[in-house]
């Protein structure tokens, strides 16, 4: 029996959810921006909430993508490169560059990754454990590597438009570094979460 949350508790946090989506949209420095950046959120939320009873999650799986769907939005209200903590922490290490950024990427390797696990597992489609961890962080780079050939398509159809969306501060290497931390977000699902993972599958 898989632990997951309760219907009070899904719905609740679907519910702060969409008033965050309300608040950012509202506020959003730039919609279509903004709009790009939520699209996952407003296609996964409604997704998890048709499927809770048929698949229900684990509560770890809920609760780090209620987190991400926030790093998400916010991202898209000031957009990622204007994101004010990010300001505070690369004046705080001194670094070049606002790293918010990163975080959102890193989550990108985080969720993708625990949310394979648990549905390699839970249908047992891999045996062996170090299989499932290289088969794991395979597909959480394969879903960053999709989504910077989105970047790069909306680069090419919105032209200058499109570099709120890119966000890339004029780093040449920001394409391979996002998806390094998608990587790290990958290896912390393994490496880290994976024993509390397997508590919360019964396994």
């Amino acid at each position: 029996m898989v632990k997951s949350v309760n219907r009070t508790s899904l719905y609740t946090a679907a519910l702060v959810l969409l008033l965050i989506l309300i608040y950012t949209g509202w506020f959003a420095k730039d919609r279509v921006t903004w709009l790009m950046e939520v699209v996952p959120v407003m296609i996964v939320v409604p997704l998890l909430l048709v499927t809770w009873q048929r698949y229900p999650l684990t509560s770890l799986l809920y609760v780090l993508i209620f987190f991400h769907a926030i790093i998400l939005m916010v991202g898209g209200m000031y957009t990622y490169a204007k994101v004010p903590i990010g300001f505070d922490v690369q004046q705080l290490f001194g670094l070049s560059r606002n790293p918010y950024d990163k975080l959102g990427h890193f989550f990108q390797g985080l969720v993708p990754a625990l949310a394979a696990r648990e549905i390699l597992l839970r249908g047992q489609y891999v045996r062996g454990g170090k299989m499932l961890d290289f088969v794991v962080c395979c597909i959480a780079l394969a879903i960053s590597a999709t989504y910077e050939l989105i970047e790069w398509w909306a680069a090419l159809a919105m032209g200058q438009g499109a570099d709120e969306f890119l966000g890339t501060q004029g780093d040449p290497w920001d394409t391979q570094s996002d998806m390094f931390c998608a990587l790290l977000g990958a290896l912390t699902t393994v490496l880290v979460l994976g024993r509390w993972h397997k508590r919360q599958l019964n396994m």
